[in-house]
Formats: C-alpha cells, sequence, structure tokens
C-alpha cells in the first residue's frame, strides 16, 4: 500500500476544522485541509462565542484581535408587548478564567483561525471537494471530485452536517425536527432598541429576537434577526424573506423601526442530530458532522472547537508512536456525552421559545421569566453556556475523590517557568502539556519519557505535582517524588486508554 501523503486530512474549513488543523500542528503534525467552497465565508450562523472557546483560542494563538472586534451584549431582555418581563445578565462565569465570551460572526472567528494556521504552515485548499472516503490498512484516502487522491494516516470529517466523511464512513446520524422554519437576517436597522444587549418579543404568532451584530464597515445599525415564521415555502427567495421581515418586526414588537439593507438572509429549521459513533477506523467526525445543536444558547460553533481541541493531542500522541490508537477512543467517549448534554438543554430551549400550545405559553411567558429574573438563576445560566463546567472525570482518563479530580479543567493558574519569569497555564497549553511541580521542586523525567519534547515543567504555589493536558483538564496529580505513580499513569493511559 502507498505510504501517507499527510498525517492528518482535515475535510472542512469550518472552525472546527481549523482549530483541529492549528492544534495539530501545535503538536508538530503535517496537515491538509480540504474545502469543497470555493473561498471563505463571508456570512454565518453562528454569531456568538462563549468563554471556553475564547478559552481555546487562546491556548493555540488564535483569538488574535477578535476580542477587541467583537461586542460585549451579554444581556438579554424579554417583551410581553412593549413591556420587558425579563432580563437575563451574562456575568463574569467567575472559575478563572480571562476569556471574554464574545458577540462575534463564525466568518470573523474563521478568518482568525485561518490567520493563525497560515503562520503555522498551512492554507486550506478550497475547491477541494471530497467525494469519497476509504480506509486501507495503514491509511484513510480521501477521494477528490477531480480524481486525485490523498491519503492521511487518519482523515477527520469537519464537513458539517450534511459530512461526506461521515457518509462514507457509514455512520448513522439520527435525528428529530424540533421546530417549523425561521427566518435569518442580518439588516441595517434604525429603532429604538438598546444595543447593549440581546431583545426578544414573546408574542402569539411567534418569537422575534435581536442581537446587535458588530459591522465591519464600521456602522452601529447592524442586527441579527431570528424570527419564527413557517409561513414561506421551501426555498424562498432573498426578496420574500426580507419582506416577511418587514411585516414581522413591526408587527410582533409594536416598534417603530425604519429597515434598511440585509448583509445575509436564510431560513433554517431546528433539528437536533447525534451521530451513532464519532469514529470508523481511522476516519473520524468532528463538529457539526457529529452533532447538530439547535441555535439558541450558542452552543454549537462551542462544542465543534471543543472536539477539535479534545483529539487533536490525541491523534499528536498515537501519529508519533507515543501512545496506542485505543487513546482514540477516548475522544468519543468523552465527547460524545458532552454533546448528548448540550443536545438535551439546547432542545428544551427551542421547545420553550417555540411554544404554541396554551400550557406551553403559560409557562413560557409567565414561570419562565420569573426564573430566570433570580440571580441564583443568571449566575447557573451564564456557567451552563460558558462550557467551563465541562469535566472528563466520569471518562476513561477521569478520577474520582477529591477536586480537582482527573478530567477536571484547571483554572489558569499563575505560574513559574525555569528562569523564573511568570506565565499563565493556559499560555503555556495549546501545543503541549505542562507538568506543574510545587516550588523547589524539580524531576520531569517520566513526563518527558513517555511524552517527548510537547511537555513543559512549571512551578506552582500548589504542594502536589499535577500532569495537565493540553486541553487545561486535570490528567494526573500526586505527591512530589512520586515518580512512578506518574509514570504508572502515563504507561496505563497512553496504552489502553484507561487511567485505572
Amino acid at each position: 500500500m502507498a505510504a501517507a501523503d499527510v498525517d492528518v486530512v482535515v475535510v472542512g474549513a469550518g472552525p472546527t476544522g481549523l482549530t483541529l488543523a492549528c492544534s495539530l500542528r501545535l503538536h508538530g503534525l503535517s496537515v491538509r485541509v480540504l474545502d469543497r467552497a470555493t473561498g471563505p465565508a463571508t456570512t454565518s450562523r453562528a454569531n456568538f462565542l462563549h468563554a471556553r472557546g475564547s478559552e481555546v483560542l487562546g491556548r493555540i494563538g488564535a483569538l488574535g484581535t477578535l476580542p477587541d472586534e467583537s461586542l460585549r451584549a451579554m444581556r438579554i431582555t424579554n417583551y410581553l408587548g412593549d413591556r420587558p418581563v425579563m432580563t437575563l445578565e451574562f456575568g463574569d462565569p467567575g472559575i478563572g478564567t480571562a476569556a471574554p465570551p464574545m458577540v462575534v460572526s463564525q466568518a470573523r472567528v474563521e478568518a482568525a483561525l485561518r490567520a493563525r494556521l497560515a503562520d503555522l504552515g498551512v492554507v486550506p485548499e478550497w475547491g477541494s471537494a471530497v467525494r469519497g472516503v476509504r480506509q486501507e490498512d495503514d491509511t484513510a484516502v480521501a477521494q477528490l471530485d477531480d480524481g486525485a487522491e490523498i491519503r492521511g494516516q487518519w482523515v477527520v470529517g469537519c464537513d458539517g452536517s450534511s459530512s461526506v466523511t461521515r457518509q462514507q464512513a457509514g455512520i448513522g446520524f439520527p435525528g428529530v425536527k424540533l421546530s417549523e422554519r425561521f427566518l435569518l437576517a442580518d439588516v441595517h436597522l434604525d429603532w429604538d432598541v438598546d444595543r447593549g444587549g440581546t431583545s426578544g418579543w414573546i408574542h402569539p404568532d411567534g418569537i422575534v429576537g435581536a442581537m446587535p451584530m458588530p459591522d465591519p464597515a464600521g456602522g452601529d445599525n447592524l442586527w441579527r434577526l431570528f424570527i419564527y415564521d413557517p409561513t414561506l415555502g421551501e426555498k424562498p427567495s432573498d426578496s420574500e424573506i426580507l419582506g416577511r421581515v418587514k411585516q414581522i418586526v413591526p408587527h410582533r414588537t409594536g416598534r417603530t423601526v425604519a429597515i434598511g439593507d440585509a448583509e445575509w438572509l436564510s431560513v433554517f429549521t431546528v433539528r437536533r442530530r447525534l451521530a451513532d459513533t464519532y469514529r470508523n477506523g481511522r476516519i473520524l467526525i468532528a463538529g457539526d458532522a457529529a452533532h447538530v445543536h439547535a441555535p439558541f444558547g450558542g452552543q454549537g460553533m462551542l462544542t465543534g472547537i471543543g472536539d477539535a481541541e479534545n483529539l487533536a493531542f490525541k491523534l499528536a500522541l498515537v501519529v508519533r508512536n507515543l501512545a496506542s490508537d485505543k487513546l482514540i477512543d477516548t475522544y468519543e467517549a468523552e465527547r460524545r456525552p458532552l454533546a448528548t448534554d448540550v443536545l438535551r438543554g439546547t432542545s428544551a430551549v427551542t421547545r420553550v421559545n417555540v411554544a404554541r400550545n396554551p400550557i406551553g405559553r403559560f409557562l413560557r411567558d409567565h414561570v419562565a421569566t420569573r426564573l430566570f429574573g433570580l440571580a441564583s438563576i443568571q449566575r447557573w445560566t451564564t456557567y451552563t453556556a460558558s462550557q467551563l463546567w465541562v469535566s472528563y472525570h466520569n471518562g476513561p482518563l477521569g478520577g474520582r475523590g477529591r477536586k480537582p479530580r482527573a478530567g477536571d479543567r484547571i483554572e489558569d493558574l499563575c505560574c513559574t517557568r525555569a528562569d523564573g519569569s511568570e506565565t499563565r497555564l493556559h499560555r503555556e497549553l495549546g501545543g503541549r502539556w505542562v507538568l506543574l511541580l510545587p516550588g523547589g521542586v524539580e524531576g520531569s523525567e517520566p513526563a518527558r519519557r513517555h511524552l517527548g519534547v510537547f511537555v513543559a515543567p512549571l512551578h506552582h504555589d500548589g504542594a502536589e505535582v499535577m500532569l495537565i493536558r493540553p486541553d487545561a483538564h486535570l490528567a494526573w496529580r500526586g505527591r512530589p517524588g512520586d515518580i512512578d505513580g506518574l509514570d504508572r499513569w502515563l504507561t496505563t493511559a497512553l496504552r489502553s486508554g484507561m487511567a485505572r
């Protein structure tokens, strides 16, 4: 059989594929990124990145100027008629992160990731449509529309909900429909609505939501509208969508509004889908190819970016022959349960938002509005949406006992390098592991023996030694001098994909 052309072939140049490619390059792997589109997207449905996503981009050096370009519209106000009935404030998650949640378009996130990937020596190959994927003994082959074939040790499909990679791998993608059609419009509006947050109007005919959007042209009147409207045909034209927007917005909001030019118009139906498995041999899937979420809550892009970071360091260890490919199975074991939880939450929010029967509308309009006005519920909502709570302690690499447990996220601690300079933990991750040592303690030999040069020793104020994964989750902790314990953990985890 022919040798692999590249370590990993990534199919899809969206946020998931680009995050994966950046992470793999930081771990020293060769990558090719293929996308059927003729060039980068300029519009996008996703327009919110919570703190966990900002953390990931920060770790791989791709955050760039996004914090300066984004808005901080961290408030949602819902109205019944012209009366505000609920205000939800997204505050500081309060669990050791400096990463900001951002109102920013997916297109801008992708641009920042492409810039970082270019720094790492890779440019997406546009107009490279993958029509088939097959496996050979020690490679996976991506077949392009033009007849070319690209061999990788692994192929990862990050090619969206209609993923060719997933279909070619024979992976099922069951799901259910959660709503009728919504209209989406990025449109210039002249109206008296606060741009310090998102506004929503509860109406018997369906909800209307309006989120302020950063305007690349420098204006301050660009808004993202999402409108429940099942009346249009299957494939409405842009003029039909804009016509409905002009009819519905003043009617349901009760506001006087001048609706200007639209930057982007689309329709969508909310569906929930989850792949039966994330792996078939040397073919893997991630992001929307593996799970499709309702858009409410901004969890789809966030979850895909997390998939990519989790998978990258495991692939890197296997490709460098530092771990068996059983370690790859921990990717699904850790990430698929999270996708299940996120799908459950976003589905519940969707059902509340589109409630049409009297009981559902009463719960939405009266009970939910009171509950979400409570400070404790608002803190819980911020925490839940951030995904900073994500833990893998119940997974095969996890642990029990007192916190932090193996698999728990470790906050962005202040640390000290060997030369005495100060740094932050998350800044040192992304492309490598970190061995946190108490001050004055040395000894990183077991970690270097198992992980090679992709591990950095740092000192911290704690009393224990902690091995931190590249995705900022705890791998192992123990007493200073417990070299045998660290060696046993690494041997077991890397060979068997199990921590115990």
